[in-house]
C-alpha cells in the first residue's frame, strides 16, 4: 500500500510552488446511477464517499504509475473501476467517472491551471451519457463560447474577462435551448471547469451542469500581489 504517498489537497484548489514538484490528481463522479463510492489508489481510500456530482480536492503524489479503484463507498467490491494510471510531474489530473454503472470508466483529463491575472479560464466537459453533442453560449441567442462538443470530450480553456455571464446549453448547431445555466459569475485570476452531468429526461438525476473552482492564487501570491500594492501606493504618495 502506498498510504505514505497519499497526501490531502488543501480545502480549496490553491496552487503553491512545493506543489508543482509532484503531480496532482483529484475525481468526479459523473456516473448518474452509480452510488457513492471510495476511490482507492494503490489499495488505499484516496477520496471516501464520493457522490454523484462530487468534484474532490486534489491530492498530491509523485510522479509515478498507480493502481486506481472505484468501489461502492464503505466495500471492497465490487470494483467498478481499475485502472493504471501514470502521474507525470508537475501536471494536475481529473478522473472522471463517467457513463451509467453499467459500462461507467474513467476519463482522465489533464487540469491546465495556470493563472492568467487579467481574466478567468474556463473549460467545458461533456459527462452527460445521454445527452446529445451540445454547444454553450450566451444566453438569448448570444455568441457560442463552446462549439460542438458530444459525451466524454472536454473542450481547451477559455480566456473571458472576469463578470457575470448569463449561460444555456443548446444541440450544437442550433438555437434549441436543453439546458439554461442562469448567470454565472466568474472571477480574474482563477481557473473553471464546467461539467454537464446527468441523464436527459431522467428525474432522478437530470441533466445538469457542475461548476467547478480549479484554481485560484496561493495565499503566498497573494501576500506578494498585495506588499506590490502597497509598496506601489506609498511610492505615489512620496511623489
Amino acid at each position: 500500500m502506498n498510504e505514505r504517498l497519499i497526501t490531502a489537497a488543501l480545502a480549496t484548489a490553491v496552487l503553491s510552488g512545493s506543489a508543482l514538484a509532484d503531480a496532482r490528481v483529484r475525481a468526479v463522479h459523473a456516473s448518474p446511477d452509480a452510488p457513492n463510492v471510495d476511490v482507492l489508489v494503490d489499495g488505499s481510500i484516496a477520496f471516501p464517499d464520493a457522490p454523484f456530482t462530487g468534484v474532490t480536492d486534489y491530492a498530491t503524489l509523485p510522479a509515478d504509475t498507480y493502481n486506481v479503484q472505484v468501489v461502492p463507498t464503505g466495500m471492497m467490491g465490487p470494483v467498478v473501476i481499475d485502472e493504471n494510471l501514470a502521474l507525470d510531474s508537475g501536471v494536475d489530473y481529473s478522473v472522471v467517472a463517467v457513463g451509467q454503472l453499467a459500462d461507467i470508466a474513467p476519463l482522465v483529463l489533464v487540469d491546465d491551471n495556470a493563472l492568467d491575472p487579467a481574466n478567468a479560464r474556463v473549460r467545458f466537459v461533456h459527462a452527460s451519457p445521454n445527452a446529445p453533442a451540445v454547444d454553450i453560449a450566451l444566453a438569448g441567442g448570444g455568441a457560442v463560447l463552446f462549439d460542438d462538443f458530444s459525451f466524454t470530450e472536454a473542450s481547451s480553456y477559455l480566456s473571458v474577462a472576469p463578470g457575470d455571464y448569463d449561460l444555456e446549453v443548446r444541440l450544437a448547431g442550433t438555437s434549441d435551448v436543453v439546458l439554461s445555466l442562469g448567470e454565472v459569475s466568474l472571477s480574474g485570476n482563477t481557473v473553471y471547469s464546467v461539467f454537464a452531468m446527468g441523464l436527459v429526461g431522467d428525474n432522478d438525476a437530470p441533466l445538469q451542469a457542475v461548476f467547478s473552482v480549479d484554481a485560484i492564487p496561493s495565499p503566498g501570491a497573494l501576500a506578494v500581489m498585495a506588499m506590490g500594492g502597497l509598496i506601489a501606493s506609498r511610492r505615489r504618495r512620496s511623489v
